[in-house]
């Protein structure tokens, strides 16, 4: 399924984003005071950000597993589930748990487009022009992880709860 594989590439534009903008120095916002390798504000330096970066990815690549042998069967490497079937409700119960934590994107993204943090505060990310427009195309693709991951979660449950028979072709109800 195209939405499974369609995650990792909606989290990457941010990931890259924010290591080119904060990594990198990269001109994609304008910084106070403190100078763009400064990263002192930002919860521990450079290693969040790429950390950050990393286990979005990561998470995001999570989702292929739903349409994947690996989401079906535990990997050779698995310590003494290796060759067992995955539960359905293993896989299905943390996919719409994240799926519904990562509702705040879309709210986030809107937030931050009317220049306001989640918690309605001004936001101090200051982006102008160009900048703006290039924070919005790299950060909105966020929104569509929510959706795309409860759509991947349901077609894993269905199609690893049907019957053979509800999946032939030629079935009729």
């Amino acid at each position: 399924m195209l939405a499974a594989y369609a995650i990792p590439l909606a989290v990457l534009p941010s990931s890259l984003w924010r290591i080119a903008a904060f990594l990198f120095n990269a001109p994609l916002l304008e910084f106070g005071p403190t100078p763009a390798g400064g990263l002192e504000g930002l919860a521990g330096g450079w290693w969040y950000i790429l950390l950050l970066s990393v286990v979005s990815e990561a998470a995001a690549f999570l989702a292929v597993g739903l349409v994947s042998e690996w989401g079906e069967v535990w990997p050779r490497w698995v310590p003494v589930l290796r060759g067992r079937r995955v539960p359905v409700m293993a896989a299905v119960i943390p996919a719409g748990l994240g799926a519904l934590a990562l509702l705040i994107f879309p709210y986030a993204m809107t937030m931050i487009s009317l220049g306001l943090k989640i918690n309605g505060d001004p936001v101090e990310l200051v982006t102008h022009g160009w900048q703006t427009v290039i924070f919005n195309i790299m950060y909105w693709p966020l929104a569509a992880w929510s959706p795309l991951l409860a759509l991947v979660a349901a077609h894993y449950y269905r199609r690893r709860t049907a019957s053979p028979r509800d999946l032939s072709v030629g079935s009729r109800r």
